[in-house]
Order: structure tokens, then C-alpha cells, then sequence
């Protein structure tokens, strides 16, 4: 596993920190096994590009840590630990996670879909978008045209002879691209 960016276990600070932001139980009320354990080796997967399975099998089988991961995204752990970096100063302990939790909200991406994006974008925190910005959706901006539109729609079609082709990349733009390419991807830390 090639590290992507540095990593360290959780120190009692970080800990105390993400803890507030944690399920204390499995769905089952089970209470969980370790989860201070858990999260580090769900951080140091996340500094890699490695998939789950290559979890070393001191932090337990990498199935188990996939699936918390999954769970936690499920409950929208990351949306609210981005609404907390973006609230919280930039001395609190959260803070020194920030790049794990830009790539685990990357991650999650797969499983929230569009939300995630929106809030990353709101909050102007566009290291937690799963690639370049420019190549993103950019909802707010698609739902402002839509309105434009809506609002002018006497004006429009001189307006569409006129500016049509720029109000159609505009719109491509607003709709972000299709495929990101994996060497963009793969840029980002």
C-alpha cells in the first residue's frame, strides 16, 4: 500500500474530537467492538489507494471495516464532519483530519451520490469533491439558469438565436461531465 497522504493513528485530542459524530452502537444495538480502532484503520486505508481487502489484518478483516464505512457514509457521517470543519476553528482537533475526511467524503460519493457534492460546494470545500470542480455538476448554477429562463421566457428565443451556443456550454458546464478521467482523479491528495 503506497501511501497518498501521511498518516498517524488517531491521538487522544483527534479521538475526543470525532467521537461526538460517531454511532456508539451497531443497527443490531450491539455496542461496537473497538471503534477507535476501527476508525484508524479505516483512515489509514483511506490515505491509500488500496481497496478494502488490502487492510493489514491487525485492524480486522477488511469486509468488517468496509461495511462501518459503509454505514457511518450511510448515516451521513461525512456531511456532518464537513459541516463541522467548515464551522469549527482551525485549531480544533478536526482540523488535523481534514484531508482524511475530504477523501473518505470522495469515497462516500459513490454511496450519497449528488448531496454530497451540493454540501462540499456550499461550503466551499472543494478538496471534498470526488474531482476538479470544473468538472463537477454544479447545482446551484443549473438551478439559477432553469430560473433565468423561466422568469425571461418572452425574451428567450432572441436571447437563444443570439447566445445560444454560450447558454449551451453554460448548461454543459452546469451539468458537469460524464467521465472523469482516472489520471485526474488520481492527481487529487
Amino acid at each position: 500500500m503506497k501511501q497518498r497522504i501521511p498518516f498517524q493513528t488517531l491521538s487522544d485530542r483527534q479521538w475526543a474530537a470525532l467521537r461526538p459524530y460517531l454511532a456508539r452502537q451497531a443497527p443490531q444495538g450491539r455496542p461496537l467492538a473497538d471503534l477507535r480502532h476501527r476508525m484508524d484503520g479505516m483512515f489509514l486505508l483511506l490515505s491509500t489507494d488500496a481497496p478494502w481487502r488490502e487492510l493489514p489484518a491487525q485492524y480486522g478483516p477488511g469486509a468488517t471495516v468496509a461495511r462501518h464505512f459503509r454505514r457511518l457514509t450511510n448515516d451521513g457521517l461525512w456531511e456532518r464532519l464537513l459541516q463541522a470543519l467548515h464551522d469549527l476553528g482551525p485549531r480544533h482537533p478536526l482540523q488535523q483530519l481534514r484531508p482524511l475526511i475530504f477523501r473518505a467524503a470522495r469515497r462516500a460519493y459513490r454511496l450519497r451520490g449528488l448531496g454530497i457534492i451540493v454540501l462540499a460546494r456550499r461550503l466551499k470545500l472543494l478538496g471534498a469533491l470526488p474531482g476538479p470542480a470544473w468538472m463537477l455538476p454544479d447545482p446551484d448554477l443549473s438551478k439559477s439558469l432553469v430560473a433565468w429562463q423561466i422568469r425571461n421566457r418572452e425574451n428567450f428565443r432572441p436571447f437563444l438565436r443570439q447566445w445560444g451556443k454560450t447558454l449551451r456550454n453554460l448548461m454543459g458546464l452546469a451539468g458537469g461531465r460524464a467521465h472523469i478521467p482516472r489520471y485526474l482523479r488520481l492527481c487529487m491528495p
